[in-house]
């Protein structure tokens, strides 16, 4: 299943009208059930299923480890993602026939209450990064946004080190995309803590939150974050790093020596 599909379109360009083919990001309705229960319906790019089901399971509380999850099977045609899990949380208990539709994007998953994320432990490993890195990554990171420079239309999310780029992934929902790179980390046996995730979209608390749970140190974003997602990183100590653009960066939260 492609991410990208071609439609038919017709532009105007000034006085000039046209009819072209012009490429767009896929959208696919995927159900993830746990148990076979349903949980919840993502609207989301067809692509890295496994890693988004996995990370969603994680991002919501229904698995603390990934050997939690007895037997995981994806079914693309259909959309569908079958999760079996041994040792289910009695958190997620509460949720069990609820369904939520979302993109991840302007309307995220309200699976976890926010005030959870001030029960989190602060950072154990503070990373210390230099204003050079930060301008470096980010030139890498937006080359690698390919799907978006073709549709102008997905999130981009990255784990990285200080020096390099170890999991990318593109989705039309920034929290999709998270999810997509917590998932990978946790099916390779990636350790977040000492790592940073650099993400074009905003960073709202939810995202804030999805990144605490996983004790990553740093978020990087060429967006902007909401108030509260500036008041949690403060609490947590993680550094916090909005519009990095080019040669500019406003820095919200954080201990790092820049």
């Amino acid at each position: 299943m492609k991410d990208v599909k071609e439609v038919k379109i017709t532009r105007v360009d000034r006085d000039k009208i046209t009819s072209e083919d012009d490429i767009v990001a896929a959208e696919l309705p995927f159900t993830i059930f746990v148990n076979d229960e349903e949980i919840v319906t993502l609207l989301c790019s067809p692509n890295s299923l496994k890693e988004l089901t996995v990370g969603f399971l994680y991002s919501e509380g229904f698995i603390s480890a990934l050997s939690d999850i007895d037997k995981i099977y994806i079914d693309e045609e259909k959309g569908l993602g079958y999760a079996y899990i041994n040792n289910i949380n009695e958190f997620s208990k509460d949720f069990r026939g609820k369904r939520t539709i979302t993109s991840g994007c302007g309307k995220g998953t309200v699976f976890y209450n926010v005030l959870d994320s001030f029960k989190s432990r602060r950072i154990e490993k503070p990373l210390h990064v230099n204003i050079e890195s930060i301008k470096s990554l980010m030139r890498i990171f937006n080359k690698r946004s390919e799907m978006f420079m073709k549709t102008g239309g997905v999130h981009s999310c990255a784990l990285c080190s200080m020096e390099e780029i170890i999991v990318f992934n593109e989705d039309i929902g920034r929290h999709n995309a998270l999810d997509k790179v917590f998932g990978k980390a946790l099916l390779d046996g990636i350790d977040t803590k000492d790592k940073m995730v650099l993400t074009s979209g905003r960073v709202s608390s939810e995202i804030l939150i999805k990144a605490a749970k996983r004790q990553v140190p740093v978020i990087i974003s060429r967006s902007a974050p909401t108030s509260l997602a500036v008041e949690i990183s403060e609490k947590l100590g993680i550094t916090l790093v909005g519009f990095a653009r080019g040669e500019k960066m406003s820095i919200y939260t954080g201990n790092s020596p820049f």
